[in-house]
Parts: structure tokens; C-alpha cells; sequence
């Protein structure tokens, strides 16, 4: 099968790591693959914010687990039950991930450009035996004034995202579902 078929099918949303970093190198090839990504009108108005420290991932825990709470009680109830053995860990927001990327965007066509571009990211990171998974709630923390600081947002900027990053546990992906066709209407 062709290579890129191959990883497109193949890479699956991974929230169980080694806790081994990811390199420098293998990032940046990583956020190259993200770069790669289409934009409207070549736009590229996008940038990365790489979080790998340990005691920054502990303060958007921190922030965020009251903030994932109050979300998490507005789910219905086959969504909490869905996530009460995730929950039981220390960190259900990023699964202890080693590497969390959030891409940032602005401009007009900010809310296509950037899903591809973390598209591409995650194919990418697939690519280099990385796992990887898009965690929505992980965004819960943007509206927190020390982390916009942090991350520099500006003014029209949106954060998509973030993608967690690392080395799956046992290095196990798991396979593709036999049922993963969608219909198809033909005119």
C-alpha cells in the first residue's frame, strides 16, 4: 500500500504515553508537516505553542481540572460514564502527555486553515511512530489571563487544539475498526 494511505489509515487517537520526550528534531519535523497544511489565500496566519516543561503542564492542569468539572457536568450522562475511568487519573485533560501543541490562528479563513494544519500534525506525528489526539478540552484554560499572557494572544486569535503528543504506551496503536467506511451517495 502506498505510504501515505498507509499512515492515514493507520493513526489512531493515542492518550496513554511513554514518559519519554519527544525530540527536537522529530517536533520540528512534526510542526513541518503542520506547516505544510493549505491555507485560504496562503494566508499561513499560524504559529505553535509547544508545552514540554513539567511544572507549566502541572499549572494548565491545575487551571483547568475545575473548569473540565463545570464542563463535564453539562455532558449527558452516557458521556460521564464514558469518562469515569479516565477520570480517575491525574490528568484527564492531557493524559500525561509529554508534548501538548496548541496551534494559533487568526484571519479569515483561521477556522479551516488550522483543523488541517492539526490534521497534519497528527498524521505526521503517526508517520514518526509518535502518537497523538486532539483534546478540545485542553482549550478550557484559554480564557484564564496568565495563560493568554503566556501565549501571547492577541487580539482575533483563536487556539485549535491542542494536540497531545509522545511515544505510545508498549508502543501500541491500535487498529483501524472494520467499520470506519462512511456512506457514500453517488449522483
Amino acid at each position: 500500500m502506498n505510504q501515505t494511505i498507509d499512515t492515514i489509515l493507520n493513526r489512531r487517537s493515542i492518550r496513554a504515553f511513554e514518559q519519554k520526550q519527544i525530540s527536537r528534531d522529530d517536533l520540528n519535523t512534526i510542526l513541518s508537516g503542520g506547516d505544510a497544511g493549505p491555507s485560504g489565500g496562503n494566508n499561513r496566519g499560524w504559529r505553535y505553542v509547544i508545552v514540554q516543561d513539567a511544572s507549566y503542564k502541572k499549572k494548565l492542569i491545575d487551571l483547568g481540572m475545575p473548569l473540565y468539572k463545570q464542563w463535564l457536568e453539562r455532558m449527558p450522562q452516557d458521556f460521564k460514564n464514558l469518562r469515569k475511568e479516565i477520570d480517575k487519573s491525574p490528568d484527564p485533560i492531557y493524559y500525561g502527555a509529554p508534548t501538548i501543541v496548541f496551534v494559533i490562528g487568526k484571519g479569515m479563513t483561521v477556522d479551516m486553515d488550522c483543523p488541517m494544519v492539526c490534521q497534519n500534525i497528527m498524521l505526521a506525528a503517526r508517520s514518526l511512530g509518535i502518537g497523538s489526539c486532539w483534546v478540545f478540552i485542553g482549550q478550557l484554560v484559554m480564557g484564564d489571563p496568565s495563560i493568554k499572557a503566556d501565549f501571547k494572544l492577541a487580539e482575533g486569535e483563536k487556539v485549535f487544539g491542542p494536540i497531545i503528543l509522545g511515544y505510545p504506551l508498549r508502543n501500541e496503536f491500535p487498529q483501524r475498526p472494520d467499520n470506519a467506511k462512511s456512506p457514500v451517495l453517488w449522483k
